[in-house]
């Protein structure tokens, strides 16, 4: 028999479905995807630290859990929520049930709720704080609990690696800058022929210097960007002289690194058919992305970053790249796999931009 399980929000409404996962009951911020794949590879994602997530896909776990398509060795999430959970997955390539990860993980989750409820209410309201709990009698305590409870701000420092390490490639030395990196943005590196050294999110920018890259990628994670002000610096202190490329989170701490600010998002942009215009070609692009703060657009008018994407539904923005030095930047991932591959693109733009930037320095050097 199937055990109960409720979803309590601050707002004082409640969710009755069943337990899924860990007996260990959270606290987070729960949101919302609309992605109808790629469910693995979304729990395993570090920008999700702390969050609790709402599929709105009706049925997750169908094709089971793999080992190779993890974008993290260990899940950080605080919880799922499903109106489905597959208990017979079915696919050649699966070893474990989604209910198997999330409790080899302690992470607890709920089935058999009214997933499009929750997404109407969160697109209505905002971002709330959630709870579960085992006990229908605990949810009266528990709202008042999640009126007053303050979340943790310092999420990239819980995912971040706490020691340098490195993906052998063949032909470019890159160091990549582990906010909450996916394991997917190795994967594109390397297939480029990159050397990656993965490196600490507080890393200096001396030290990556001292490294000699051939060029540095900023990587996505959780949470504020105001909350990571250590590599606001290091940005401003390699930008021109090695070239980098910043995705998500790198692409916001980029921004604040020249001058502009972000601002929290009522619900924020994550799924996989995301549209993004690029602003040079007009061509418009279905994107992946993961996020819950954005570049305010006004504060770049006095900054020497140009816009060079936008997203189709909202108009916020979602690409930079500097006027005058090797640097750019985008709001979605490029390297979402499964997802949309449309901007993978983006990848071979940073390794044109390193070579042009080496023939610079030979010319400036000979």
């Amino acid at each position: 028999m199937l055990q109960k399980r409720y979803l309590v929000l601050e707002d004082g409404s409640y969710y009755e479905g069943f337990k899924l996962g860990s007996d260990d009951l959270t606290i987070g911020e729960i949101v919302f995807n609309t992605a109808m794949t790629g469910y693995q590879e979304t729990i395993s994602d570090p920008s999700y630290t702390g969050q609790i997530i709402t599929f709105t896909y009706p049925l997750i776990g169908n094709y089971g859990i793999n080992r190779d398509d993890f974008e993290s060795l260990a899940l950080s999430l605080n919880g799922v929520v499903v109106k489905e959970a597959s208990q017979k997955p079915s696919n050649f390539r699966q070893q474990k049930t989604l209910h198997e990860v999330l409790v080899e993980y302690n992470v607890p989750g709920i089935s058999g709720v009214d997933t499009r409820s929750i997404t109407r209410k969160i697109r209505k309201h905002g971002v709330l704080k959630a709870a579960f709990t085992d006990d229908k009698n605990e949810i009266e305590n528990l709202v008042e609990q999640l009126k007053t409870v303050e979340l943790p701000r310092n999420e990239v420092t819980t995912v971040s690696t706490k020691t340098p390490y490195i993906s052998t490639g063949y032909h470019y030395s890159v160091v990549l800058v582990d906010f909450g990196k996916k394991e997917n943005i190795v994967r594109e590196l390397n297939a480029r022929g990159c050397n990656v050294t993965v490196v600490p999110y507080d890393t200096s920018a001396e030290a990556i210097i001292r490294m000699s890259p051939d060029g540095v990628m900023l990587s996505n994670g959780p949470g504020d960007p105001e909350e990571v002000q250590v590599a606001v610096e290091m940005i401003q202190n390699i930008l021109g002289k090695i070239p980098f490329f910043g995705i998500c989170l790198g692409h916001q701490l980029f921004a604040l690194s020249q001058g502009a600010t972000s601002f929290k998002m009522k619900f924020g942009h994550r799924g996989a058919n995301h549209p993004v215009k690029d602003l040079k070609t007009g061509r418009v692009a279905l994107t992946s992305q993961n996020h819950g703060y954005a570049i305010d657009k006004d504060s770049l008018a006095q900054t020497d970053l140009e816009i060079t994407h936008i997203a189709i539904n909202d108009g916020t923005v979602e690409g930079l790249k500097h006027k005058k030095l090797p640097a750019f930047s985008v709001q979605y991932h490029p390297e979402a796999c499964p997802g949309p591959s449309d901007s993978n693109y983006l990848f071979d733009e940073f390794i044109e931009m390193i070579n042009e930037f080496k023939v610079k320095e030979s010319m400036t050097n000979a």
